[in-house]
């Protein structure tokens, strides 16, 4: 099968320790996996009400492939020749209140070509689809205007040292939050949230945006780790 090989390797700021690329290497194939349609259910309904501010979601790849390489639907992220950083989960609309917008609109099925597009930013096709049905109908009707915005705004994102960082044996929380904040210019600790999983590793950082998509502080309700939670970072390969 024929494929289209997308070299985006580590390219550096000026800044010195921190990393632009996402994606450490990603072949996109021709023909990439088809999604199944996604839409509300009674635990998840529609929900089409106003926006207040927004989520740009992101996961930790070399976590999340730590016990999902073994699962078809994961291959392209956790398997081969594929290496991933930080991927973006997506951008979240939120409401003016504990609740948000989603499921706002019925979603067409992703073309081939989007899912080619974003394949290298969110490696599963089933995820790209689940974020168009539940967040993306919220913000427009076009997928291609969506997942352009998401990838400008996740391109943008620098990232620390998260070797030297796993390497730490007493990282808290909030000193992970402060390196990340201390690689983007214009954003503070208390503008991210960051989640880890059951055994306490790293699994996602959420970074809160206002309207005009820029880091605003995080409302209290969001959730996420404590400042003093320890944290530890799976290095992966």
């Amino acid at each position: 099968m024929r494929k289209r090989l997308l070299a985006l390797g580590c390219a550096l700021t000026l800044l010195p320790g921190v990393a632009q690329a996402q994606a450490l290497s990603c072949s996109v194939p021709a023909n990439p996996p088809r999604p199944l349609h996604d839409g509300p259910t009674a635990d998840q309904p529609k929900r089409d009400i106003p926006i207040g501010s927004y989520t740009l979601a992101l996961t930790w790849s070399p976590e999340y492939c730590r016990t999902k390489s073994a699962n078809t639907r994961d291959r392209f992220q956790c398997d081969g020749s594929n290496r991933f950083g930080f991927t973006l989960h997506g951008l979240w609309p939120d409401g003016h209140g504990r609740e948000w917008p989603q499921y706002c609109r019925p979603a067409q099925l992703l073309s081939q070509r989007v899912i080619r597009d974003n394949l290298c930013a969110t490696p599963s096709a089933q995820l790209i689809q689940h974020e168009w049905a539940k967040h993306g109908t919220c913000m427009t009707t076009r997928p291609e205007r969506y997942f352009s915005e998401a990838r400008a705004l996740y391109a943008r994102i620098r990232y620390p040292d998260m070797a030297a960082l796993a390497r730490r044996s007493a990282l808290t929380a909030g000193e992970f939050a402060a390196s990340f904040a201390r690689a983007n210019p214009g954003m503070r600790a208390d503008m991210m949230r960051i989640t880890a999983t059951r055994r306490g590793y790293l699994d996602e950082v959420w970074l809160c945006l206002d309207r005009n998509r820029k880091p605003t502080r995080c409302p209290v309700h969001q959730g996420g780790l404590s400042a003093g939670a320890r944290l530890r970072i799976e290095r992966g390969n």
